[in-house]
């Protein structure tokens, strides 16, 4: 142990990994910042009080092997109110009516019904549509205003640890626990030849989009020399981190810009080339000059009907040369372009060539996928960004939602657990509490609250609500899903259950009949000996491997997804995955 006193200046602090800033924080060392380490603590035991107390309840009253938590079990209750909003919802008709209209000496253009007699129309069914084609179609329409403006559309900042899994979930088609193990790759260091293992990226745990004058510096050098004087902006783009942000790191971006993706395509795997190239692409667009967009709004009006056409044109791409955001859309979802309009004056009259109605009903809102889960997660300041991914797999490995098409589904199971601890303890599981507590960590680490104090407030109601549980709720009893399969040894049908490694099939015979088999979860890889289907296995001690969905036919087995680094054929001690029933 080492006896240091309190004032002892034994600590260096700096919030970017760059030689001057870190030589500048070893000339200025500081004592130990006992505010920091009263919430680090606090949160410690907060989330061991509710975790270490309310997992056993879970064993004894519902299954073995479940967890709960102060984040994890508001993320399952997010994802189950949805589902449940998804099933009372109700689709309500709706009508747009689109027109196109002709000018004398130019192509025909589409607008849309904006208002009649001032006000916008609710066209609720097919009897008022019809009314309306008809009072379209009997009116005299001409142009009655005008407006062009100009647009500007600014960058996106860099990455934060929440906003690159999010990105990644939507362009890449990745995890988040997929994107922070092959950032934490970057990070470590790639070989890229003759200049050995370089760290690509910067420190990857990080609530900050700030970027280090340095770094500004050498990107504003790269914007000019490749793109020319107009792409970078008067001033270096500065962006607001979150009110909640620690702000401990800079954001996420390449340690270099000039390492571009494209030479180092020999040296990194395909994941990783595509990971640095969404990193890459972001933090130089971040720091260039803003998109400049020519719009135009046409008001066409007749008989007190207005019809209002848009238009939109990209005059300059600025950061839109480098990147630019993919939004998450519903498959049913139209995307609705601005086309470029005729030359139009005021006054000039238009002739009605079609009128075109269409019939719509509302859609309820989609099922949670990664992405928008760790962007409400954030919103609502419910835990911290390093913490969702493994908050993400967590629920999905004990069971409690299940991953369809990249959306999140509700089981049986997360319900009644949801349902369990909403009505035992509701200030667990509610929203504005857990989002409340963090605050309360937050103003711990600023010295304005008392980290004991914080503690014993939560626990003692919370201690109360446990022991009432304890002796209140009754044992939940779920089924077992049928596997669709009989036990090759006895011929009883197997049942699915869940064990400390997932899902795996047994003999509904147990105890005389103790046969398992394993589930196999099919990946996105291929065999890199037969190109079939990888699956990923479990050892008999629960570590996970790879190997062929065609065994016996083919034996490659590796501890590592192939395509990965250090992917390797290897003798992998398998054995049948031995589960306890009891």
């Amino acid at each position: 142990m080492i006896n240091l006193p309190e004032t002892a200046k034994c600590r260096i602090e700096f919030n970017e990994i760059t030689k001057d800033a870190v030589r500048k924080a070893v000339k200025a060392p500081r004592s130990i910042d006992f505010d920091r380490v009263n919430a680090q603590q606090a949160r410690r035991v907060l989330d061991r009080l509710v975790g270490y107390s309310l997992s056993p309840l879970l064993w004894a009253k519902v299954r073995k092997g479940l967890s709960a938590g102060r984040v994890q079990s508001v993320a399952v209750r997010l994802i189950c109110e949805r589902e449940k909003e998804i099933q009372d919802f109700k689709p309500e008709e709706y009508w747009t009516i689109e027109t196109m209209l002709k000018p004398e000496n130019d192509p025909s253009f589409s607008a849309k019904l904006h208002s009649v007699n001032g006000k916008k129309p609710v066209i609720s069914n097919q009897s008022m549509a019809e009314k309306l084609v008809a009072k379209i179609k009997a009116a005299d329409f001409s142009v009655s205003k005008i407006d062009r403006k100009e647009r500007r559309r600014k960058a996106l900042p860099p990455f934060t640890t929440s906003t690159l899994q999010q990105e990644a979930a939507k362009r890449l088609g990745f995890t988040g626990s997929r994107t922070m193990r092959i950032a934490q790759e970057l990070y470590e260091g790639v070989n890229i030849g003759a200049q050995g293992s370089i760290g690509l990226i910067t420190y990857i745990r990080t609530d900050s989009t700030r970027v280090s004058s340095e770094a500004q510096a050498e990107v504003r050098g790269f914007i000019i020399d490749k793109y020319g004087q107009d792409y970078y902006p008067q001033e270096p783009n500065v962006y607001k981190s979150r009110k909640s942000a620690q702000d401990a790191h800079e954001s996420i971006r390449p340690t270099s810009v000039f390492r571009r993706p494209e030479d180092l395509k020999n040296s990194l795997s395909r994941d990783q080339l595509r990971l640095y190239k969404l990193i890459w692409s972001r933090f130089v667009a971040s720091q260039m000059a803003a998109a400049v967009y020519d719009t135009v709004t046409v008001d066409i009006t007749g008989k007190k009907i207005v019809l209002r056409a848009n238009s939109s044109q990209l005059r300059f791409p600025g950061h839109l040369a480098v990147y630019e955001e993919k939004e998450e859309k519903d498959d049913t979802e139209k995307s609705d372009k601005l086309v470029k309009l005729p030359d139009l004056e005021e006054g000039q009259a238009l002739a009605v060539e079609k009128v075109l109605p269409e019939q719509h009903f509302t859609q309820p809102p989609p099922r949670y996928t990664e992405a928008s889960l760790v962007k409400l997660l954030e919103e609502k300041n419910i835990g911290r960004p390093s913490t969702y991914a493994p908050i993400i797999e967590t629920i999905l490995k004990r069971g409690y939602v299940e991953r369809q098409a990249k959306h999140f589904y509700p089981t049986e199971l997360g319900v009644i657990v949801v349902d369990l601890l909403k009505e035992n303890f509701p200030e667990i599981m509610d929203i504005e509490f857990t989002a409340e507590m963090e605050e309360n960590l937050d103003q711990i680490e600023e010295g304005d609250r008392s980290w004991n104090q914080t503690i014993a407030e939560f626990y003692g109601p919370f201690a109360q609500r446990l022991e009432k549980a304890r002796e209140g709720i009754e044992k939940v009893s779920i089924p077992d899903e049928p596997a669709g399969k009989d036990c090759p040894q006895c011929g009883r049908p197997m049942l699915i259950k869940m064990g400390r490694f997932g899902k795996f099939a047994a003999c509904s015979g147990f105890p005389e009949c103790r046969h398992t088999e394993s589930i196999n979860e099919v990946i996105d890889a291929k065999c890199p000996d037969c190109g079939g289907d990888v699956v990923a296995l479990r050892t008999k001690k629960g570590r996970r491997f790879f190997g062929c969905k065609n065994y016996p036919q083919c034996d490659f087995k590796s501890w590592n997804k192939p395509g990965e680094p250090s992917s390797r054929k290897e003798k992998v001690s398998v054995g049948a995955q031995s589960e306890s029933q009891t």
